[in-house]
């Protein structure tokens, strides 16, 4: 939480104040649970500071998320929107990898906590399952105050919060029926023939009868503090800690069976409210489905599995080695208490950085591609043997690498050998900057993550080769420059698709045909994927063909219509093709199914230039294209494009063409290049599209004293 400083006024400390806002939250929605989340600007990451109704080792998969993750109080945050979750089903379709981790029933609201100048944060709450599924009126109005009184809390505060290792956990009620914890009490429940338990909400023990004691076949005093299934080996199953998990998260009973040695069955009656678990033990199957037939071997405790799954799944959505590396240093690193990273990938005998996070750009090259055999880290040795190797201080390391200390300052490392069917992919070293020492479970699930993190470098590596290579494709097929032409200003701007490895089909190019005339082109190839460039290769040079061989625009699209019917291509082009006669000052153009221009003159509104289109390239040999004339006085802007700039997903392509005329219009039009970026801003505001996007403008100027 925040630090623990007096508020001028007396009122008590911060975070004091926002733990109570927090818990009375929880109490007036009625919710079971609720979680207060902070912005960490320096990272910047979203730190969980105070939950309640939860124990801690359940938030470790969520106490630091990036600010873009795919969950709910990062979508409330970015939206300055209420988000609610309506059930598992709504948070599998919405939110998946959520959902993996949190297979349990439950409804969720979340909240931004918005300021006066700035978001802190986000507020999280949970109900139990039988909750109705959509927030009525007055829930709003009440998540929405309290927002608004956290928010508030933190305006006024004198400084900004400074923010925990550890989220604190914030009591939701104070103890109840003090006066009913005495003999009278304990003795009803001995009386009755069926055992009971008291767990805590972290799942200890706090009471049990001597029934339960004798049930389970130890004794009470052995009990007492413990969690069942490290105190009972029979019940050291990763299945019973979630069924505890499933009756904390959902409020609900939960009721199961477990076979105790060597043959008799009991069944476990949870019963959860805010301050713990109640439990009934009885003998044989009542009310439970019948016991396994036997019990899986023991596992990692079932917070480090489901910490597994959830970093498990962000692992999958890793496309590019930047974002692997992003997602190891904002989720894995802060998982495992680490602040320090080195990606490596194997690269001709040696360990090339592909990523850090942690260390001074002096230390990495010092560390960069050095040779797999190398004795100055364990990096080639666990390739080697395949082995993790993990030392807990500087003395652990030193013993074999003497060297290893010195080099970085830090004070422990695991070292995770990347290997794919006994091909070694690279190295993944996670350092810290004190002695730590590493759990078995650590080991486990650090070992279990470096097969994942594998296969994600190993496909984020083979992406990034492919997107190079279309890259470095789609440039040979683009123009590398535009020709001056005198009386002519002309600025382009290509934008391959933001997703997927494919060449797009966008083409565009401006030819200089003498002194006063030029021509320009833009056009759409249908699809993505090598056909599609070759093809678009293709249909760049026979125009350029046809243009200087002196053909007329209406010409110069039936012929290369003719030379796609000889191809025998199955893909179709959009193409519009534009004269431009600087000395008359006049642009005929003519349209091959293309997406209309833009006209912008000096003197009148900006507007969809009227062009009488023909068919599209490559369906009807004998179709002849209409050509359509326009003046261009000095000071007309004409703005091409492809339809990637106007079809946008949910939104009518005729009415945000209109809109980009608008925007036109009221854009200072000085610069080209400027005005080509805020055409862009307008119609993709996030810089996010699905379509490959080509704009190119042209703006007639004057010729100086050239005569007319």
């Amino acid at each position: 939480m925040p630090r623990t400083e007096e508020r001028p006024d007396g009122a008590g400390s911060l975070d004091d104040e926002l733990g109570a806002a927090l818990a009375d939250t929880v109490r007036g929605t009625g919710a079971s649970t609720g979680g207060l989340y902070l912005i960490d600007e320096a990272e910047p990451v979203l730190r969980l500071v105070a939950v309640c109704g939860l124990p801690l080792a359940f938030t470790a998969p969520w106490q630091r998320l990036p600010l873009t993750a795919p969950v709910p109080v990062a979508d409330a945050i970015h939206d300055d929107a209420l988000v609610s979750v309506a059930g598992q089903d709504d948070m599998a379709r919405r939110y998946p990898r959520a959902a993996a981790v949190l297979p349990y029933p439950f409804a969720l609201v979340a909240a931004p906590l918005t300021g006066v100048r700035r978001s802190w944060g986000g507020l999280v709450l949970m109900w139990p399952a039988g909750r109705p599924r959509k927030v009525t009126p007055r829930e709003r109005g009440h998540i929405d105050a309290s927002a608004r009184r956290m928010a508030r809390l933190l305006d006024d505060a004198p400084r900004p919060p400074s923010l925990p290792d550890q989220p604190r956990v914030v009591p939701i009620d104070a103890a109840r029926h003090p006066a009913q914890t005495g003999l009278a009490a304990a003795d009803y429940l001995e009386r009755l023939p069926e055992g009971a338990l008291a767990l805590d909400l972290e799942g200890r023990i706090t009471f049990a009868t001597d029934t339960a004691a004798r049930l389970l076949g130890s004794g009470a005093d052995r009990l007492l503090g413990t969690r069942p299934w490290h105190s009972l080996p029979w019940l050291d199953d990763p299945v019973v800690e979630d069924h505890y998990r499933t009756a904390i998260i959902s409020r609900t009973p939960v009721s199961f069976t477990a076979l105790r040695p060597p043959d008799r069955p009991l069944t476990f009656q949870l019963y959860p409210d805010a301050s713990g678990i109640s439990v009934r033990v009885l003998p044989g199957t009542e009310g439970a489905e019948p016991p396994p037939a036997g019990r899986p071997p023991a596992a990692a405790p079932t917070g480090r599995l489901y910490q597994l799954v959830h970093l498990a799944a962000a692992l999958t959505e890793s496309v590019t080695v930047r974002d692997l590396v992003a997602l190891i240093a904002h989720q894995i690193l802060p998982a495992f208490g680490a602040q320090g990273l080195v990606l490596s990938g194997v690269d001709a005998g040696r360990l090339k950085i592909t990523g850090h996070h942690g260390y001074p750009a002096d230390v990495l090259e010092r560390l960069d591609a050095l040779w797999l055999d190398t004795d100055l880290t364990p990096a080639g040795q666990v390739l080697a043997s395949g082995t993790p190797a993990f030392f807990a201080d500087p003395d652990e390391l030193a013993a074999s690498y003497p060297s290893a200390p010195r080099i970085s300052g830090k004070q422990a490392w695991a070292f995770l050998p990347l290997i794919i069917s006994g091909r070694p992919v690279g190295c993944c070293i996670l350092s810290y900057t004190r002695p730590h020492t590493f759990t078995a479970d650590e080991r486990a699930v650090l070992t279990s993550l470096s097969g994942l993190i594998a296969q994600a470098l190993d496909r984020a590596r083979l992406y990034d080769t492919k997107h190079r290579l279309v890259h470095e494709l789609q440039r040979t097929l683009l123009p590398r420059a535009l020709p001056r032409v005198p009386g002519l200003d002309v600025a382009a701007r290509y934008l391959p698709a933001g997703h997927g490895t494919e060449v797009g089909g966008d083409f565009f190019d401006v030819l200089r045909l003498d002194e006063t005339s030029a021509a320009a082109v833009i056009g759409d190839v249908e699809g993505h994927s090598i056909a599609a460039a070759a093809l678009m290769g293709q249909v760049r040079t026979a125009i350029h063909a046809h243009t200087t061989a002196g053909a007329a625009p209406g010409q110069v699209l039936a012929r290369t219509n003719r030379l796609l019917a000889d191809l025998d291509s199955e893909l179709l082009v959009s193409c519009l093709y534009v004269h431009l006669d600087l000395g008359r000052h006049q642009a005929s153009i003519a349209s091959a199914g293309h997406v209309p221009p833009l006209l912008r003159h000096a003197r009148h509104p900006a507007g969809v230039l009227d062009v009488e289109p023909g068919p599209l390239l490559g369906i009807d040999t004998g179709t002849d294209y209409p050509v359509t004339t326009v003046p261009l006085l000095p000071g007309t802007t004409l703005a091409l494009y492809t339809d990637g700039l106007v079809e946008l997903p949910g939104t009518d392509a005729t009415r945000t063409t209109s809109d980009l005329a608008a925007h036109l219009d009221t854009a200072d039009g000085h610069d080209l290049e400027r005005l080509i970026d805020r055409l862009l801003r307008h119609t993709s505001p996030t810089g996010q599209h699905s379509d490959d996007i080509t704009v190119l403008l042209l703006r007639a100027s004057r010729l100086g004293d050239r005569p007319a």
